[in-house]
């Protein structure tokens, strides 16, 4: 593999020895349905940048291939799979269930939400096509490139307006086809009973548990923002706790007039390819069903930038939410809509998602969005510590905290 080494992941820059000819012309056999298929060049590289992902390796193979009936055709595949190499992504993979979920999302669950929005004349596209599947003896996912399909992901620029609500009409569409199959055929998601907070010892990660009180040093550092520092303090002890009874919500505290939905559970800029007006979503790990609120609360942190976190915002959501019900009523939904108002106030009451965004996962994903590897934060708490100085970090919470405040969010903590 020939690649630029210093723009790479450094556990994807050798390619397992098992993504060789063989394995290719087995998996391409069964997909194209040619068993005389013959892979006669193959090429492997890294197929992501430092920053883009967490909970895998990627590499893109070009192969050149014949059958019996064509001459010399290429194709262009992605596959994703876990590292070999001892270390802790390794640890935290093999003991989770990502691959059985995401599996599921481009087996079972993403093709009925087509289907169902098909028969209501919408021939939007969910997920990229599958081209084999398994999670023995290696968990591995195989899927077109899209890239050689004219999609690209955004890099070294924030999101326009406009790509931020191609993302969201098709989050939109998603959450309105999952919201009505909850109601009416809810055993379709009984796989999906994992998220970000049951992964393997996640909740006891040094930076989930020491997250909180870094910030607070740091509000204590930086006196325009030390005014902000007694509400944080308020959290302690509680925070992590707080924020997983959100994310569990569905399973565990059901509410009579929660409006559920199956979350995409990591939707950031680099989890989405565009193409034009099309925006193909990706990475469906953390999949799992909760409030409606939550996918959009991870878009405010994780996703908009501060020049979309005025006025814009609030647009954002709105386009979002109309889209959610637009498609809830061409679907033929049965139940009563939901309100603007209440979705809202589902928002508010969601606030300790906020917080722990805010406090521990936000400066790592900004981290990552400036093409940095997130491994290396894992090294210690001093390196975490650094993020929360930096000045684009500095800037979003100059603009968040107070319109925390000013929305009543550290009221009765």
């Amino acid at each position: 593999m020939s690649t630029n080494h210093d723009n790479c992941n450094s556990d994807e820059l050798e390619a397992p020895k098992w993504l060789d000819a063989q394995f290719f012309m087995k998996i391409l056999n069964s997909y194209l349905k040619k068993p005389e298929l013959k892979v006669l060049d193959l090429k492997l590289s890294p197929a992501s940048a430092k920053g883009d992902h967490y909970a895998s390796i990627m590499f893109r193979a070009e192969i050149v291939y014949t059958t019996q009936t064509t001459e010399k055709s290429t194709v262009n595949l992605i596959i994703k799979t876990i590292p070999e190499e001892q270390g802790h992504k390794k640890d935290l993979l093999d003991n989770s269930h990502v691959f059985p979920t995401e599996i599921a999302m481009y087996t079972e669950i993403l093709p009925k939400f087509e289907k169902i929005l098909r028969e209501a004349g919408d021939k939007t596209t969910l997920y990229a096509p599958c081209v084999y599947h398994s999670l023995e003896p290696r968990q591995v996912i195989v899927f077109e490139d899209l890239v050689a399909k004219g999609y690209a992901v955004i890099r070294n620029r924030p999101a326009t307006i406009e790509e931020l609500k191609y993302a969201l009409e098709k989050l939109g569409k998603w959450h309105a086809v999952s919201h009505k199959i909850i109601k009416d055929q809810p055993e379709l998601f009984e796989k999906l009973q994992y998220d970000v907070t049951t992964l393997p010892n996640i909740l006891k990660e040094d930076f989930m548990t020491s997250a909180l009180s870094v910030f607070i040093n740091m509000l204590e550092n930086v006196q325009s923002l030390r005014p902000y520092k007694k509400y944080f303090e308020l959290m302690e002890g509680k925070l992590v706790n707080r924020w997983v009874d959100v994310i569990r919500e569905y399973r565990e505290n059901r509410q009579e007039n929660g409006y559920y939905v199956l979350c995409h559970g990591d939707f950031h800029l680099r989890n989405m390819m565009f193409k034009g007006p099309d925006c193909m979503l990706l990475d469906f790990q953390m999949s799992y069903v909760g409030s409606m609120a939550n996918d959009i609360i991870y878009a405010i942190y994780m996703l908009f930038d501060t020049d979309k976190l005025g006025d814009q915002c609030n647009e954002l959501i709105y386009h979002y939410f109309k889209t959610f019900v637009d498609t809830l009523k061409i679907i033929d939904f049965k139940g009563k809509l939901p309100s603007l108002i209440e979705f809202r106030q589902q928002i508010f009451d969601k606030r300790y998602n906020d917080f722990l965004l805010m406090t521990t996962l936000m400066p790592t994903i900004m981290f990552m969005r400036k093409g940095e590897d997130a491994a290396v934060l894992l090294e210690g708490e001093e390196q975490r510590s650094k993020l929360l100085y930096q000045k684009y970090f500095q800037a979003e919470l100059e603009y968040l905290l107070p319109r925390m405040l000013h929305l009543g969010y550290f009221d009765q903590l």
